[in-house]
């Protein structure tokens, strides 16, 4: 696999983002050829944009099919490859076969890169590409990311992190490029919306597509819909809250999420905020120490 050398922490604030660009064009162009894990968010296809850019067919997009990966994300990818007319294909990956996946413990993610890249790398061999790559940011070292780990141990490249690229500038990047994921807000796949510790099941995660299906069709934007048992815990971004609170509007989500499956629906007062259960790796535990009395 080729590398790249990834700008020094405390140096990519001080380079202007269209001088990151160039960087990241110029190093994926010094690569033979590229497969290119794109999910459809605004990081990986801008990547899959650069890429396209930098070595034309001898670049490929892949987009991994599963129970995870919803139907409206795949139309999203669809009509994005259509319009940049990028080679582009689907393949299908199997983490939910894998009981350490379906535990759902905080590496979940782990074990979902792991079977992407160990399908990526296949496909790469197969097919005689040199390197496999990823639209990690310079911005996602900052939360809990497990699947990193397996980045490194399949030696993906990192072309946006090692460009120092933050989600902000790649937002105006891609703006500036038409792409129609300059906005599109952040996604991630329908696991994240299932607690730590509760199983993953295909259920479970239709369940949650459902759910957010109804949220889309009522107009917003930047939600998720988390799935507490039978209860739906909905976020929605600050933004947007207002006009969730509004009576009739509630009254709206609760009825659509119920006809989704849910028996319970609860609004989330603080919003839509990307990785909220990993606020619980957080907390500290309770001490087991007993109260004395009176005190």
């Amino acid at each position: 696999m080729n590398s790249f050398v990834q700008i020094r922490n405390g140096e990519h604030s001080a380079v202007s983002p269209e001088a990151k660009q160039d960087l990241l064009v110029s190093r994926l162009a010094a690569i033979p050829s590229l497969v290119v894990a794109l999910s459809g968010g605004a990081d990986s296809a801008y990547l899959a944009w650069a890429a396209h850019r930098a070595l034309r067919d001898r670049a490929l997009s892949v987009t991994a099919l599963s129970p995870s990966f919803s139907a409206y994300d795949r139309q999203m990818v669809e009509q994005f490859v259509k319009q940049l007319k990028l080679r582009h294909q689907f393949i299908e990956t199997h983490e939910m076969e894998n009981p350490a996946y379906r535990a759902n413990q905080p590496d979940r993610c782990y074990f979902c890169k792991d079977e992407l890249f160990s399908v990526l790398d296949k496909l790469a061999s197969s097919r005689g590409f040199a390197a496999i790559a990823y639209g990690v940011n310079a911005d996602d070292t900052l939360d809990f990311r497990p699947g990193h780990r397996a980045a490194t141990e399949h030696q993906v490249l990192a072309p946006l992190l090692d460009a120092g690229l933050a989600k902000s500038e790649i937002r105006r990047l891609s703006r500036r490029a038409g792409l129609p994921t300059w906005d599109r807000p952040a996604s991630a796949c329908l696991a994240s919306r299932v607690p730590y510790g509760s199983e993953v099941t295909r259920e479970r995660l239709s369940l949650v597509e459902r759910g957010e299906a109804a949220l889309r069709e009522l107009g917003f934007r930047q939600f998720r819909v988390r799935i507490h048992d039978n209860l739906a815990r909905v976020e929605i971004s600050p933004e947007e809250l207002p006009k969730a609170l509004a009576q009739e509007t509630a009254a709206a989500i609760a009825e659509r999420l119920k006809s989704a499956g849910f028996a319970y629906v609860t609004l989330d007062l603080e919003g839509y905020r990307q990785g909220s259960l990993n606020e619980a790796l957080a907390r500290p535990r309770p001490s087991s120490r007993k109260t004395p009395p009176g005190t």
